[in-house]
């Protein structure tokens, strides 16, 4: 079985994918690589939600990481059951993203969110009724 930190590595490559594209946003205004005729950033809008969005990555999220070093330091709570609710918020995570970056959505996006959430929620009581 793979290990429970495959998840949590997928998520950290996630932030620093989305820490990658916020630099890029971020360029015309800081480097003034790619600035508008006016002296402006027109990539604005996205980089605002970006930015919002690596905040999100540091909020939820440190349960599901505390957990998964909890797991990996006992490793006969991990199942297959606990992988696949890694894996499908990873995915959550993934998709809560571009919904937040790409529309302007709310209520998607906090469909989304709820699957990240119950995931963790789900993860957190199945090892607590392992212990």
């Amino acid at each position: 079985m793979a290990s429970i930190l495959t998840p949590v590595v997928a998520h950290i490559f996630w932030c620093a994918l989305l820490y990658a594209l916020l630099t890029v946003a971020r360029a015309p205004a800081v480097w003034g690589v790619g600035r508008k005729v006016d002296g402006s950033n027109p990539f604005q809008n996205i980089q605002t939600k970006i930015s919002a969005n690596l905040t999100n990555q540091f909020e939820w999220p440190v349960f599901f990481h505390v957990l998964c070093v909890m797991l990996y330091l006992e490793q006969s709570a991990v199942t297959s059951t606990m992988m696949l609710m890694a894996w499908a918020f990873v995915i959550g995570r993934v998709l809560h993203s571009l919904v937040q970056i790409c529309s302007s959505n709310v209520r998607i996006r906090g469909l989304v969110f709820t699957i990240n959430f119950l995931a963790v929620i789900a993860m957190w009581i199945l090892f607590l009724f392992k212990l």
